[in-house]
């Protein structure tokens, strides 16, 4: 019997030959790559509203409460390049600093209720109050700079206005909540079109692509339009297995192209799910803020670990 040798010919066929080698090609793929590095888990510190819980916080990546403040039903917040935080709440708006100081106030009429504000590249700061049928631009002395009425027919006046935006433009983005419409005005204040959506917009944010990421509440939904108003990206109901929204509030576009929303969790769902969750456009949870021992109800986040989203870049 001939014994093998380093230089004998292989007896493979070419079947076999393929066969090994697809075989050997699937075990390398399962081995751990040498010197790779773990992809870390996604992790956020923000800046978030809890309506119910009747408080603004930060919140380090790590889930500590590093701060927190409390006021009525806080609606809308921003933390401006000074360090304090800007929120809107039920009455007015206010600044506040690290040290829990008042920097700057706006009271509104007492019919008004405010569910949205801004800080806007003049140093005024826009609300939008539910009840007196109005935006207004007020400036650093507390007083209304400017005043925009806007014509509407809800029924209920605390539910005119949510999310409420002007872009780098100078035009004005409403969100009229009950008339299930977003109004897109001239700097001026002059009707330049009426979106109607299928839902109730909390939240209609301009993307750079000239599309609309826009929360439609207690309609479950969060969709994406391009310019011919055509739905290109949507989520909705229980579309994402173990977290299903409840009552899309805020909403953003991060950089790296993942879609941030704040779940808020009304009646019976309160303490039941994540409170807010990062999602990819395949539909993946890559990040999610659940602590319902300290917070109720989570409508607005701004995101203070730089990856976008509500930094003061919203204005396009």
């Amino acid at each position: 019997m001939m014994n093998p040798t380093a230089n004998s010919r292989s007896t493979l066929t070419r079947r076999a030959f393929l066969r090994q080698a697809a075989t050997t090609a699937v075990a390398l793929q399962t081995l751990p790559i040498l010197g790779a590095t773990p992809k870390p888990p996604v992790r956020h510190r923000i800046l978030c509203c809890d309506y119910e819980g009747n408080k603004i916080a930060i919140v380090a990546d790590d889930g500590r409460v590093e701060w927190e403040h409390g006021i009525q039903t806080p609606q809308d917040c921003w933390m401006r390049p000074n360090g304090n935080a800007l929120v809107c709440y039920r009455h007015g708006a206010m600044e506040i600093t690290a040290q829990h100081e008042i920097a700057w106030e706006y009271r509104a009429p007492a019919q008004a209720q405010c569910h949205s504000c801004q800080p806007l590249k003049n140093g005024n700061v826009l609300v939008a109050e539910c009840g007196m049928s109005r935006i207004v631009e007020v400036g650093r002395t507390g007083q209304i700079a400017k005043e925009i009425p806007i014509a509407s027919k809800a029924k209920n006046m605390g539910h005119q206005f949510r999310g409420t935006r002007q872009t780098a433009d100078g035009h004005y983005w409403v969100c009229l909540m009950d008339e299930q419409k977003i109004l897109e005005l001239s700097p001026a204040g002059i009707l330049l079109r009426e979106i109607p959506v299928d839902g109730y917009p909390h939240a209609a944010i301009r993307l750079p692509n000239q599309h609309l990421l826009v929360t439609l509440g207690p309609t479950k939904r969060v969709v994406e339009l391009d310019k011919k108003l055509k739905v290109v990206w949507q989520i909705d109901g229980n579309n994402i297995p173990g977290n299903p929204l409840r009552l899309p509030a805020g909403c953003q576009r991060l950089r790296n192209g993942n879609t941030l929303i704040s779940n808020y969790l009304p009646g019976p769902f309160l303490g039941k799910q994540p409170q807010a969750f990062e999602i990819t456009r395949e539909k993946r949870v890559v990040w999610e803020f659940t602590d319902h021992a300290r917070f109720k109800t989570v409508n607005q986040i701004f995101v203070l670990d730089g990856s976008g989203g509500r930094t003061g870049k919203e204005l396009r």
